[in-house]
């Protein structure tokens, strides 16, 4: 077994994870490298798509856009997650926020920053971008059946990164779809090329440098074998950024309860489509809502520590590049 992120061959450990999101458990070879820290799958199968299914995989739910005063709401509000402003958009977002944008707060977006989203699906975030002002946006998903447009004007392509040819990019973001991806270092390699002198790659994608992994192992709901090809430490991101010739900057964890019921509903053999599943049906699953609660508590703590497990990984073009 060869790392496939450092090429390190020594002191690897094997193990065996079941798929149990659609609830298949078939058995699924994986590596943690001796070296760089990276989990990885051993052999990709030869159907994976497969393991996607479809219509239904949650990265492809269709967008229905609110109307009125609460679209009204939700525009302020996402406009101040994404970027810090807005008084009312503050209070809008302390009382029902949006988990993925304030991500993009660090990377210093502004309303006519030149944005690329890979791996997009639906295009649900930069939809709410454009909603809200973000007119220089754009996303793309190979795996898409077709092209979307929207009506706001987005536009979401049915094409990969080696085939943007585009330059100039302010951020190029990759939310929780670098993991799918097998071509690591090529993917970073073409990310600095379109990227403008002094823009970021930033990478949201769950690592193993987490309590979750190191507490529950292969019952690690993100593990989500076989669909997450690597899963990456801290040191290998560092390594991969190095490599592209990308400074590592910043590192946000920004975990949330999921890590904890999904991976302890699999420790009980319930898998995540289940219909005692917290995800199907929260009133039916076998957790109360204080241990709800008390799961939302424990991430915000984890994050705090660098220990929740997921994060957000900023990686910047230098500006002589």
């Amino acid at each position: 077994m060869q790392c496939r992120i450092c090429s390190n061959k020594e002191n690897n450990t094997p193990y065996q994870a079941r798929e149990m999101m659609l609830g298949l458990r078939d058995l699924h070879d994986y590596f943690e490298c001796g070296q760089c820290g990276c989990l990885q799958i051993a052999n990709v199968p030869d159907n994976i798509q497969s393991y996607y299914p479809g219509d239904d995989y949650y990265s492809y739910d269709q967008i229905k856009p609110a109307t009125g005063i609460k679209k009204i709401l939700i525009n302020l509000r996402d406009s101040y997650a994404a970027t810090g402003k807005g008084f009312l958009g503050k209070i809008l977002q302390d009382r029902m926020p949006h988990d993925k944008l304030p991500t993009l707060q660090v990377a210093g977006v502004t309303k006519q920053s030149k944005i690329l989203d890979v791996g997009c699906g639906a295009g649900h975030l930069l939809h709410s971008l454009r909603e809200c002002g973000f007119n220089n946006t754009h996303g793309i998903d190979p795996f898409n059946a077709k092209k979307i447009d929207y009506s706001n004007g987005l536009t979401i392509e049915q094409k990969s990164i080696h085939d943007v040819t585009e330059s100039g990019w302010d951020l190029i973001m990759m939310n929780h779809s670098f993991e799918h991806v097998m071509d690591q270092h090529e993917t970073l390699e073409q990310i600095k090329k379109l990227l403008k002198p002094g823009g970021v790659c930033m990478i949201r994608i769950p690592t193993v440098s987490s309590w979750a992994w190191e507490h529950y192992g292969v019952n690690w709901v993100q593990l989500d074998a076989p669909r997450h090809l690597f899963l990456h430490s801290t040191n290998s991101v560092k390594f991969l950024a190095d490599t592209a010739g990308l400074e590592l900057r910043k590192t946000v964890y920004d975990s949330f309860a999921f890590q904890f019921w999904g991976s302890e509903q699999y420790l009980k053999d319930i898998t995540l489509q289940a219909d005692n599943s917290y995800a199907v049906n929260p009133e039916k699953s076998i957790f109360s809502a204080e241990q709800i609660e008390e799961f939302k508590q424990r991430s915000i703590a984890l994050n705090k520590e660098n220990k929740g497990d997921q994060a957000a990984f900023y990686l910047y073009k230098p500006e002589s590049a």
